[in-house]
């Protein structure tokens, strides 16, 4: 036999009689931000007004003054209690409506005052839309027993009938109270992780910069400083064993930023608001490449002013910064060639290096670790674009991205 119904049963009767009121989340007048401050002193003085009226209304039905005054506190005691003690205030409604009956007129249609009938009716709607639906039968069924044992059997059908409207309206209005609460809360879930996606995306994509910007600009520090002592005659050993420190320097800088590349990819940073390059600073990074030692032709001839808008012309710019520094890493001293062409809708970007005369090795290099060719590739598909990436026939290195702008409207 399953007494688990029993037993949740047994409960709810123990929570309704001797339980603790749920705590209320939000005053009755807490809709009417206005009238907060004064519901309390007009409730007290309303309050005041139903015990006199209950007290004059005892007294005129021949009940002794400290019987009446009792009677008039019970009558108002559970209005008393409602706003912060709804389950009390039902409790104290229950007793006053089993005690206060003594002495009404013969041709009184019902056993209490109009203060005390109506104000049960109120505790009554308050408690059962603020309830769970166990407490609330039992709120219900007890609420029956002064209607069955006072109430003339001419007038207890409708009592029970206001009875059973008042819990089936309660439950609703505490059903809709818990699914808006609900609502709410998923919604809040929602904009968080929104905000989330957002944080993790401008992680990414400070780190792509980061990568692409320290990268290249380390990398021909490196290039630079290794490829000195041979463009420069009569270079002293004390200088040339400088640069040969200040290039080692530079390649460990490039490996421990690899290491925290990846830290940076999913811990907290704040947003770049630098301005970013387009198209027309490819003349100048293409010059310092050259000035640290890397021969590299730059063919953009058939890209106008304004053709390229600002998100193409940032990923381009990006695509050859990186392939810059690849070339200068594993090709130093290869002819590197860069073209960028614009049609009517797509803008195509290339970076290509001749063989290296010389492969050097590298051992504190972390082949394959870096983020360039990732980052590229990014940059390429986040636009709806292409890219690929691969050795060519002749032993150079080529990158190809493809990037279309008709849809980000760009002027054609």
């Amino acid at each position: 036999m399953n007494r688990q119904p029993i037993v949740g049963a047994v409960r709810a009767l123990r929570q309704t009689v001797l339980g603790p009121d749920a705590p209320v989340e939000r005053p009755l007048v807490g809709r009417w931000p206005r009238l907060a401050p004064y519901a309390a002193p007009v409730g007290l003085l309303a309050t005041l007004g139903l015990f006199l009226i209950t007290l004059t209304v005892e007294t005129e039905w021949g009940l002794p003054l400290p019987v009446a005054v009792l009677f008039a506190a019970l009558t108002v005691a559970p209005l008393l209690a409602l706003p912060r003690r709804p389950l009390l205030a039902w409790r104290l409604a229950v007793l006053a409506l089993l005690v206060c009956t003594f002495n009404a007129p013969a041709d009184q249609s019902w056993p209490w005052t109009p203060t005390l009938a109506l104000g049960s009716v109120a505790v009554l709607a308050v408690v059962v839309a603020r309830v769970d639906r166990p407490v609330l039968v039992w709120v219900v069924l007890i609420s029956t027993v002064p209607v069955f044992a006072l109430v003339h059997p001419d007038n207890r059908v409708p009592v029970l009938l206001l009875l059973g409207a008042l819990a089936i309206v309660g439950d609703l209005v505490r059903r809709n109270r818990l699914s808006g609460r609900a609502l709410a809360a998923q919604t809040e879930l929602s904009e968080r992780e929104q905000e989330r996606r957002a944080v993790l995306e401008e992680r990414a994509r400070i780190a792509r910069e980061l990568h692409d910007v320290v990268a290249h600009h380390m990398s021909l520090i490196a290039v630079q400083a290794e490829t000195a002592p041979y463009r420069l005659t009569d270079v002293p050993a004390p200088a040339a064993d400088e640069f040969v420190a200040i290039a080692a320097s530079a390649r460990d800088a490039l490996t421990d930023m690899r290491r925290l590349l990846g830290v940076l990819r999913s811990e907290a940073t704040g947003p770049q608001t630098a301005p970013q390059p387009d198209l027309s600073d490819l003349g100048a990074m293409v010059d310092a490449a050259r000035r640290a030692g890397l021969p590299v032709t730059l063919d953009a001839t058939s890209v106008t002013e304004g053709q390229v808008p600002a998100p193409v012309g940032l990923a381009a710019y990006r695509i050859v910064q990186e392939g810059l520094a690849n070339a200068a890493r594993h090709a130093a001293g290869a002819a590197v060639r860069v073209t960028v062409r614009a049609d009517a809708s797509t803008l195509g970007v290339r970076v290509q290096n001749a063989p290296p005369e010389e492969v050097r090795s590298r051992p504190d290099a972390e082949a394959g670790a870096g983020h360039g060719l990732t980052g590229m590739r990014e940059r390429a598909t986040s636009l709806g674009g292409t890219f690929t990436a691969g050795p060519l026939p002749d032993g150079g290195y080529a990158v190809v991205a493809e990037l279309p702008y008709d849809a980000e409207g760009g002027d054609r």
